[in-house]
């Protein structure tokens, strides 16, 4: 799980930038300043885009730690990825803005992330 959490990480990192995500913000700001990224191999040279960076990893790292918790108490996890997660940052973006605008308005990144892994990687039964 871990590899496949960093390679998120990694891809995720060219989804956008935010200094404000540093700050606890939106989903909704966090989802605006990666519309304005574009998804190209230089995108890491932005200065916005290295800095969220490290909103998507904690994000990441959030989700990940709430799936190992739950099933080390043996609860359902928030979602049920394979070791290794293969991310389209263009997917993942995707679904990002397909959520309601006043959703995201009331979201932090962290539950865009969970949703997102929810929706691609649902527990069985």
């Amino acid at each position: 799980m871990r590899a496949g959490m960093i390679a998120a990480v990694v891809a995720a990192s060219l989804v956008a930038g935010s200094s404000a995500a540093q700050s606890g913000g939106t989903l909704e700001s966090f989802v605006t300043r990666a519309n304005r990224i574009p998804l190209n191999a230089t995108a890491m040279l932005r200065p916005d885009a290295h800095r969220l960076k490290g909103e998507a990893e904690r994000a990441f790292n959030a989700v990940g730690r709430e799936i190992r918790d739950a099933r080390a108490a043996n609860r359902t996890p928030p979602a049920c990825p394979p070791e290794n997660i293969n991310l389209n940052p263009r997917q993942l973006l995707d679904y990002l803005n397909g959520i309601p605008q006043a959703r995201r308005q009331r979201m932090t990144v962290t539950d865009g992330i969970r949703s997102w892994m929810a929706s691609r990687y649902p527990c069985a039964g």
